[in-house]
């Protein structure tokens, strides 16, 4: 966490200082040449430095540790912090939209200088220098504010391109896009706003983990002997890198709770060491060992329930002949519309398979399901 902090810090104070000059520099240049679309973009530099001001404040606390307040820690204040990034992104672009229309109804003819020019042209280029080397660090750190933020950067080195087209064109042409390139600025960066708050408010109400954590622990789950599959994997968000998580895991019938708990704690140790993911409970799935019978009632019932097209699959399998009970879950996709209604379907297909059995089972959710 010491690393990913110094990491956002550096990039962050970096930004701040490439912005706040770019920002000055383009603010006095469009004010005096009356450009308004250079002014808007200077007036967009400084929300970016704040963007940045920002996320060092939002990353310094979210690295506090667990306290009785609050025990999962602080790692979402990254995401509120998203989120009022979001709404200086949206203010800056409603109020450069102010302004620009107000320059379509009452225009104003800009005055440039070749000065003007190589200055924004710098500007383009240390921006994009910028932009790429935040998006870099954001991605190393896993850095959601620094990601945005480098994205973002990117598309400012568009709309500065387009104001030195633009002011080209009234050098060598005389007609003025100024106040009409200055709108169109202004919505893009409305729409930059909107699209951040959406992205934010979407991992706040929660998604699914990356598919490629989720199949590196399953892969290290199942990896230690006498794990025969994980399933019911959910991870819990609580910041960026900040993972609890719970499992169930089939093991054979036969094994003593001893053994099993010798077997959880092995789990647990080893998926923090490598994932960095605090594997908080562990549940258990038995698995017949004595029953000959059992995989060829498994299979036929996997078999009937995998035809219906959103039946993802059946797992927790348990038989016992002496009671005429059979028990698994059945997992059904959230693509469907109606679970209940393809849970009903299938289950009615297997009790006519095997009417003699209680059928005790569960529709299962895969809230990391990868189709």
């Amino acid at each position: 966490m010491e690393n990913r902090l110094k990491v956002i810090m550096k990039t962050s104070i970096i930004g701040i200082a490439g912005n706040v000059l770019m920002a000055l520099f383009k603010i006095i240049i469009g004010t005096i040449s009356g450009a308004i679309s250079i002014l808007t973009d200077g007036i967009n530099n400084l929300a970016d430095a704040g963007s940045s001001f920002i996320t060092i404040v939002a990353a310094a606390f979210a690295g506090k540790p667990a306290d009785k307040k609050h025990p999962f820690g602080y790692g979402r204040v990254e995401y509120l912090s998203s989120l009022l990034i979001a709404g200086i992104i949206l203010y800056a672009g409603i109020t450069s939209l102010i302004e620009s229309v107000k320059g379509i109804i009452n225009p104003e003819t800009a005055s440039y200088s070749t000065i003007s020019l190589v200055v924004i042209v710098i500007a383009v280029i240390v921006k994009l220098v910028l932009a790429l080397y935040t998006q870099k660090q954001g991605k190393k750190a896993n850095s959601d504010s620094l990601i945005v933020s480098g994205k973002e950067a990117l598309l400012d080195v568009v709309v500065s391109v387009a104001t030195v087209v633009a002011a080209i064109i009234y050098m060598f042409f005389h007609v003025s896009l100024e106040a009409y390139l200055a709108t169109v600025i202004s919505l893009v960066i409305i729409k930059a706003g909107f699209d951040t708050l959406k992205e934010t408010i979407s991992k706040i109400i929660g998604e699914p983990a990356e598919v490629s954590l989720v199949i590196e622990l399953k892969k290290t789950i199942t990896s230690f002997k006498g794990v025969h599959g994980a399933y019911d994997l959910v991870l819990n968000n609580y910041g960026p890198d900040k993972y609890m998580a719970s499992v169930h895991i089939a093991v054979d019938d036969t094994m003593t709770a001893a053994e099993f708990d010798t077997l959880i704690r092995a789990l647990a140790d080893t998926v923090y060491a490598k994932h960095s993911v605090v594997l908080s409970a562990v549940g258990l799935y038995a698995k017949n060992t004595t029953n000959p019978n059992v995989a060829s009632a498994l299979k036929s019932i996997v078999e009937l329930a995998e035809k219906e097209e959103h039946v993802i699959g059946v797992h927790g399998f348990y038989m016992n002949e002496a009671t005429k009970e059979m028990r698994f879950d059945m997992v059904v996709s959230l693509n469907t519309k109606d679970r209940i209604g393809v849970y009903n379907k299938v289950m009615e297909k297997i009790r006519a398979l095997f009417p003699d059995y209680a059928i005790i089972a569960t529709m299962d959710i895969d809230f990391n399901e990868l189709v």
